[in-house]
C-alpha cells in the first residue's frame, strides 16, 4: 500500500501538465492479486471494506486517491478480495496521450498481465527481464517519464543490479523520475544500500520510508522504502505528511513510524 500510494502520487504530479509521458514497470507481475484467505495482516487490511471506507475519506488526498482507485478496480470485477497491483493502478491513471510499458520475466505471469491490461490504448506488456529490457525504451520520444523498479530481492544480485540499472537509465534519460522500492528488514543495512545508490548517481534524490514493526529485526518484512530519483516538486514534503497518516490508518503501534530524507538538493530539477 505504501508503494501504491506513492506511485499514484507520482503519476498525479506528471499529469499536472498536458504533455505526454512514458510509464515503465520493470517487474510488473501478473497485474493483480486475490487476497481471499490470506493470513498476512497487510493483506487482510487491504481487503478490508472498513479500511478502504476510512481511507477514501482521508484528509490526505494521496491516501484517498489510492483508496478510490482500489474500490473502483474492485467494483469492476465484483470481487471484494481483488487487489490491483502497480500495472492496473497505473493503467487506470494513464491518459490517452501517455504510454505504459510493463515487463515481466515469468511467462505465466506475463500472459496473465496481458489479459488484465485494458485493451487498446498505448499499453504494452512484454515478457522479459525488466533490468535488461529497460534500455530498449530509453530515452522515450515523450521526453518525460516515470520508471518503477520493484525487483523481488531474492538474491544479492538484485541489489547490485539496481545500482547498475539506475546509472544506465540516467545516462540515457537524465530527466527520468525513477522510483525504486526496497524492503526494510534491518534499517542499518537499508541505509548502507541507499548510500551505494547515491554514489552511483548525480541527480536529486530522496527516500520515503514507512515501517510497522521494529526496524532492527530481520525476522520479517518490517517496512517499505522508496528511493526516488528526480522527485517532482513538493513530493517529499507531502510524503512526510501522508506517510504519518497512513501509519495511523493502518493501526500502527509504538514501534511503527515513517521518515523522509532528501539528497543532492543543490541540483533541483523540475518536471520538463
Amino acid at each position: 500500500m505504501h508503494k501504491h500510494v506513492a506511485l499514484l502520487a507520482l503519476l498525479t504530479a506528471l499529469k499536472r501538465k498536458d504533455k505526454p509521458f512514458l510509464f515503465v514497470d520493470t517487474h510488473a507481475g501478473g497485474g493483480d492479486y486475490d487476497l481471499a484467505g490470506s493470513d498476512r495482516r497487510a493483506d487482510r487490511i487491504a481487503a478490508s471494506a472498513a479500511f478502504l471506507h476510512e481511507a477514501q475519506h482521508s484528509s490526505e488526498s494521496e491516501i484517498s486517491h489510492f483508496a478510490r482507485a482500489v474500490i473502483g478496480s474492485r467494483a469492476g470485477r465484483a470481487d471484494s478480495h481483488h487487489y490491483p497491483g502497480s500495472p492496473l493502478l497505473a493503467a487506470a491513471e494513464l491518459r490517452s496521450q501517455d504510454r505504459g510499458v510493463f515487463f515481466e520475466l515469468d511467462p505465466l505471469e506475463a500472459d496473465r498481465l496481458r489479459a488484465r491490461l485494458p485493451r487498446g490504448g498505448q499499453l504494452r506488456a512484454e515478457r522479459g527481464d525488466g533490468f535488461e529490457r529497460l534500455r530498449s525504451v530509453l530515452p522515450p520520444p515523450e521526453r518525460r517519464g516515470l520508471i518503477l523498479i520493484d525487483p523481488p530481492y531474492e538474491s544479492a544480485t538484485d541489489e547490485l543490479r539496481v545500482g547498475e540499472v539506475l546509472q544506465d537509465a540516467l545516462r540515457r534519460f537524465p530527466a527520468a523520475i525513477i522510483a525504486v522500492w526496497y524492503p526494510i528488514k534491518e534499517a542499518r543495512e537499508a541505509q548502507e544500500w541507499l548510500q551505494t545508490l547515491l554514489r552511483r548517481i548525480d541527480a536529486p534524490a530522496a527516500c520515503m520510508e514507512l515501517w510497522m514493526y521494529a526496524r532492527d529485526s530481520r525476522v520479517s518484512l518490517n517496512g517499505s522504502g522508496i528511493f526516488l530519483v528526480n522527485p517532482p516538486y513538493l513530493t517529499i514534503s507531502r510524503a512526510a505528511v501522508w506517510q504519518r497518516e497512513l501509519v495511523r490508518t493502518l493501526g500502527g503501534g509504538q514501534l511503527s513510524g515513517s521518515r523522509t530524507e532528501e539528497y543532492n538538493r543543490s541540483r533541483p530539477k523540475e518536471i520538463p
